[in-house]
């Protein structure tokens, strides 16, 4: 059974559609990269699916057991954000938030949840430093690993890679991978870098206020516009 069914949905705000008739499904396990341009509605996407709004048209449907404090969101950074005043232990933890309900304070199980991440992210020793000190690529480390916190199946990455260096970038798409292919962690990424998701996706949904494509990677390589995309990226399929 399918984790997340998108059934014929349309999506936008008052009046305006932004995206029309766009149904797929997120199997366990799968990592999905949802490409398009600009203004072509892949925020929009994620914000109905983390329940932030409600399609227009059709349904959303989440199944094999799959809760909504289940599912972790790395949004795109904003400036402000960037120098938030809080120690990297306490954004990682806060991640836990939706599970404490009307508890206010963090078990064992969440406080160890919290620094193994931690270590798996190496940031560990970056515990007790202030947040807005970090690097960008540490910032996007402490934020999945808040996100991590709070995803127990299903993780959301929005534009995850935003205003990293090359080497950054790189290494942020290869833990990504690894979290996914290591841990098991169902991966849905939004992003304009369809060389990348040619890259590490297995599945791909392009959309542009309308579905383009949905299926997986080598499918996609076959269509008329994952060979356009392939071709300008160089062809990497691996």
């Amino acid at each position: 059974m399918a984790l997340l069914t998108c059934k014929n949905v349309t999506l936008g705000y008052g009046d305006r559609k932004v995206v029309e008739n766009l149904s797929f499904t997120v199997e366990s396990g799968d990592y999905l990269y949802i490409v398009g341009e600009n203004g072509s509605g892949k925020s929009t996407l994620i914000k109905t699916l983390l329940k932030l709004m409600n399609p227009m048209e059709g349904k959303i449907v989440m199944g094999d057991g799959l809760k909504q404090n289940e599912i972790g969101y790395l949004p795109q950074q904003t400036v402000i954000q960037r120098d938030f005043p809080a120690s990297v232990r306490e954004i990682v933890f806060s991640g836990c938030l939706n599970k404490c309900g009307m508890r206010p304070f963090y078990n064992s199980a969440e406080k160890k949840a919290a620094y193994e991440n931690m270590k798996k992210l190496n940031i560990a020793h970056l515990a007790k430093k202030c947040y807005r000190e970090l690097s960008g690529g540490q910032q996007q480390r402490v934020l999945l690993a808040r996100a991590l916190c709070a995803a127990g199946k299903l993780l959301l990455l929005d534009e995850p890679v935003a205003g990293l260096d090359p080497k950054i970038t790189t290494e942020m798409y290869h833990l990504i991978k690894k979290l996914n292919s290591e841990d098991g962690i169902t991966m849905i990424m939004i992003s304009h870098d369809i060389a990348s998701a040619v890259k590490y996706a297995d599945k791909i949904l392009h959309i542009d206020n309308v579905p383009l494509f949905f299926g997986s990677k080598s499918d996609y390589l076959k269509t008329d516009i994952g060979i356009s995309y392939s071709s300008a990226s160089g062809g990497d399929e691996n």
